[in-house]
């Protein structure tokens, strides 16, 4: 069984972000700016060709302090990011997709060493432990929930599919303490998810929708991933064809410009026009 992609663009700028704050205070304002910068690029290229080098930095930083729980969700996003967006070699991707769960899970033990102990027990006692956290626990509840996802999109086996319930406990444990982090993203992963098969197979789509919507209201419509997920996962399974071509439509007339996302929105464009070029084929007439 192969699970669809999930949304991963806004990850890339978000992830740039979070490693330019890593820097000293010295080095601070550079670093911020230069994430800034990444994240408000609308050329995928050049940050495809760069990225590799702030992979690089990390991994250098970590050989000096590999106990920074700051450091590991850093590299734990980058990782997981540039693998869900820009590699296409499914080896190398799950490779790098392992190696940004894994840090994210230390950074876990290192800062909530309970809930480390219940990610690996049964699905009652991880939610008890997850019921433990609070909203400074956001940004590593939803590294951890992300990376997770990236494992599972690059290697779909039965195993992985049967985390799913733990993952989805994680990111609506996100939305319970701060629905409104990075533009929401949280619900489109989490619409994604429920949107993964019909309800006769046990999907529950209008709960994709919901999320999905939530995340657009959000974000205030600049998150363009979301409506680009949304007809992806929702419109195309239940195969409302108004509703996909709508949505995607104004997602190519929408200014790819907006603070924080315009890399991850020149990205959903893309996106979204292939997606209308192959709807002929996924819509009966």
């Amino acid at each position: 069984m192969r699970l669809p992609a999930v949304p991963l663009a806004a990850l890339l700028a978000a992830a740039l972000l979070a490693s330019a704050g890593c820097a000293s205070l010295a080095q601070k304002s550079v670093a911020d700016n230069l994430g800034r910068a990444v994240a408000n690029q609308d050329d995928p290229a050049t940050v495809r060709a760069g990225a590799p080098a702030f992979l690089l930095l990390l991994d250098g930083l970590l050989e000096g302090d590999p106990e920074n729980v700051d450091l590991l969700l850093a590299s734990a996003r980058l990782n997981g990011a540039y693998a869900g967006i820009f590699v296409d070699d499914r080896e190398r991707g799950l490779r790098l997709a392992q190696k940004a769960h894994g840090q994210a899970k230390k950074a876990v033990c290192l800062a909530r060493k309970a809930l480390c102990e219940a990610a690996d027990g049964p699905l009652d006692g991880f939610k008890a432990a997850l019921a433990k956290t609070g909203a400074s626990d956001v940004p590593l509840l939803y590294v951890v929930g992300t990376t997770w996802v990236g494992v599972i999109q690059q290697q779909a086996g039965w195993e992985q599919v049967a985390e799913l319930p733990k993952v989805e406990a994680v990111l609506e444990r996100v939305v319970a303490l701060d629905e409104g982090y990075d533009h929401g993203q949280a619900h489109v992963y989490l619409g994604a998810l429920k949107s993964l098969v019909p309800p006769a197979l046990g999907g529950q789509p209008e709960k994709g929708r919901a999320h999905f919507e939530r995340a657009m209201v959000l974000s205030e419509g600049r998150n363009l991933t979301a409506k680009v997920e949304y007809a992806r996962r929702y419109a195309r399974l239940v195969f409302d064809r108004p509703l996909h071509d709508r949505l995607l439509n104004e997602v190519v007339a929408a200014p790819a410009q907006a603070p924080g996302l315009t890399l991850a929105n020149t990205l959903a464009q893309t996106q979204a026009r292939e997606l209308l070029a192959s709807a002929p084929q996924h819509f009966p007439e």
